[in-house]
């Protein structure tokens, strides 16, 4: 009788844990979300640097008594770029939106702010990423929606655009104002 190596059995039992993870995820609840860990919990803190031609954002704003939104954007990101007319729409409608800036320039975040207004109470500078990090955040455009008390409600990938932004971000937003 002949004898099996080990190692032939290596290719098999790799392809069938990724069918097993595969059909796992399928599976799930909802199997296009992402899920945050941050859901429940107090939000993380916000960077302490700033855009210096704009008001900075305090960790304050995070817990203001009202929902506030923080929305992680860039300059050099397209989607962000789509959903800023969404973003001017909301503040002009008086909703608290925290604006953190990361990985891009302090000059370009603050031309593009100046050049296509600015929708925040705030903004954060992190060009490092870290802060990011601290919420979770896998690419820009994302945003959190936080209760009165700084609890993390609601987390949207991607820009506040579309069907998506409509069935989705909306109604976790008019739930988390009470209506």
């Amino acid at each position: 009788m002949a004898k099996v190596s080990p190692l032939m059995l290596a290719p098999p039992l790799v392809f069938a844990a990724f069918v097993l993870l595969a059909a796992f995820g399928m599976y799930r609840d909802d199997p296009t979300g992402l899920p945050s860990t941050l859901v429940g919990q107090p939000a993380p803190g916000i960077p302490q640097a700033s855009l210096e031609a704009f008001p900075a954002a305090t960790t304050e704003m995070l817990a203001s008594g009202e929902v506030t939104l923080v929305n992680f954007w860039a300059s050099w990101c397209p989607p962000c770029r789509a959903e800023h007319p969404k973003l001017l729409e909301m503040a002009a409608e008086g909703i608290p939106i925290i604006g953190v800036n990361f990985k891009d320039t302090e000059a370009n975040a603050t031309t593009y702010l100046t050049e296509d207004d600015n929708p925040f109470i705030g903004v954060g500078f992190d060009p490092q990423g870290r802060v990011a990090i601290d919420w979770g955040v896998t690419a820009p455009p994302e945003t959190f929606i936080l209760d009165g008390k700084g609890v993390v409600l609601f987390r949207f990938a991607g820009p506040l655009v579309g069907s998506d932004y409509e069935q989705r971000f909306l109604p976790a937003l008019k739930a988390a104002q009470g209506g």
